[in-house]
């Protein structure tokens, strides 16, 4: 079915039209005939298959035109994300004259009071800084008419539910309510029933289970001797992009200093970093000024980073459902991807998590012409294979006499 036969206004035609986009996505085509005809929705789907367009087009549709109040309200997890996410809504909304503001934290009131003062229609913020702008009797919400609580398990995650809940508080109970979230703890369980009517659920895929066109291996290793087989990694692949995820701040800034003296252009992503610094690493990384990304798991969700070809694994993620988000990374809209973790023995407990998430088994690989040291994880036994570890991933020869991923051109 084509964008036009779903309802959609003429200037949200065009907006489509003008980005590029072809036919609707499946989140797309099941959400957007929902949204439109009021319903509460609870979405599922894996990342890079249009989630924002999914809630933005028709809430565009139903807003039509400029009103001095906001009417359509955006929570998100991160910074990053609201930024992204409110371009993507002033993109959809380029041939109307609606009105949008940003609202996050680590930069100053300013220009986000000055957008405020002058009427918006849509708001996208982060729970802490929307806050604020209520107390301060800068933002009102008495009349929005559309909540979207988006990455609401990651809001979760982040401690931001108690601070969510006070936000719908000042909303109007006569709204529509849409719940993006990739899972359903009992937490947010108890939240769709207080701040819900009814909802439908729209869930596309497995939420258990990565993208098929991701490629994701596991490599055993000493912990002493994770940062060295790191860099044989690297230096041996033809990537295009690769995001090397790590559990601490203090741990990205060792690796991405690593790195560096080993002559890749890096940068960095996590929470201890400016906004500025984070907009700069975001860019330059899109841009290809930087063909790594370090970074915690602030850039495991939502991130529109398009061609990434690599994710790594550093730090085995702690939550099964990390895992899923981290290497979802790459292989998006249909793009295939690989996606590695070097697994110490001391990760084991939590791969075996992982591997009970997802109902299968990951497959182990060892690096040719890399001299390991001993760990008893080379002893593991894959149940119905021969003893030992698979030597290829794809079949695709390459630098050092080893097997890793699709061949690619190195930039």
């Amino acid at each position: 079915m084509p964008f036009q036969k779903l309802g959609l206004s003429a200037p949200v035609l065009e907006a489509v039209k003008a980005m590029g986009y072809v036919d609707p996505t499946p989140i797309q085509l099941r959400a957007i005939p929902l949204i439109l005809a009021g319903r509460d929705v609870i979405g599922s789907a894996q990342t890079g298959t249009g989630k924002t367009a999914a809630f933005a087009l028709p809430l565009i549709t139903r807003l039509a035109h400029h009103e001095p109040r906001t009417r359509f309200l955006v929570l998100e997890p991160t910074r990053e994300l609201a930024a992204q996410v409110e371009v993507a809504i002033r993109d959809l909304a380029r041939f109307t004259d609606l009105r949008t503001a940003v609202v996050f934290g680590g930069v100053g009131y300013g220009k986000q009071m000055d957008a405020l003062k002058r009427g918006t229609d849509i708001i996208v913020a982060t729970p802490g800084r929307l806050l604020d702008h209520l107390e301060r009797n800068t933002c009102h919400l008495d009349q929005v008419r559309h909540l979207v609580l988006d990455e609401a398990d990651r809001m979760l995650d982040m401690g931001f539910l108690p601070d969510v809940r006070r936000i719908l508080e000042r909303c109007p109970r006569e709204r529509q309510t849409l719940l993006f979230s990739a899972t359903i703890p009992p937490e947010i369980e108890t939240l769709i029933q207080w701040a819900m009517r009814q909802p439908q659920a729209v869930e596309i895929g497995a939420r258990r289970t990565p993208a098929e066109t991701v490629k994701h291996v596991i490599y055993p290793v000493a912990d002493v001797q994770k940062a060295d087989l790191l860099l044989a990694l690297l230096n041996g692949v033809n990537y295009d992009s690769v995001i090397v995820f790590c559990r601490t701040k203090h741990g990205a800034d060792r690796i991405a200093g690593l790195l560096k003296r080993n002559n890749h252009a890096v940068a960095v992503l996590h929470s201890n970093r400016t906004q500025r610094e984070r907009e700069q690493a975001l860019l330059g990384f899109r841009e290809g000024r930087y063909e790594v990304l370090v970074a915690t798991d602030i850039a495991s969700r939502g991130l529109d980073i398009a061609d990434v070809s690599h994710v790594v694994n550093y730090d085995v993620p702690q939550h099964p459902e990390d895992y899923i988000h981290r290497i979802g990374r790459t292989g998006r809209a249909e793009a295939s991807g690989d996606a590695l973790t070097l697994m110490a023995a001391e990760d084991s407990g939590h791969v075996a998590a992982i591997e009970r998430f997802i109902s299968q088994k990951i497959k182990r690989v060892k690096l040719e012409n890399f001299e390991y040291r001993y760990t008893a994880l080379f002893e593991e036994e894959k149940p119905g294979q021969p003893k030992g570890f698979d030597r290829r991933v794809r079949g695709v020869r390459i630098h050092g006499g080893y097997y890793f991923g699709p061949a690619r051109r190195k930039r």
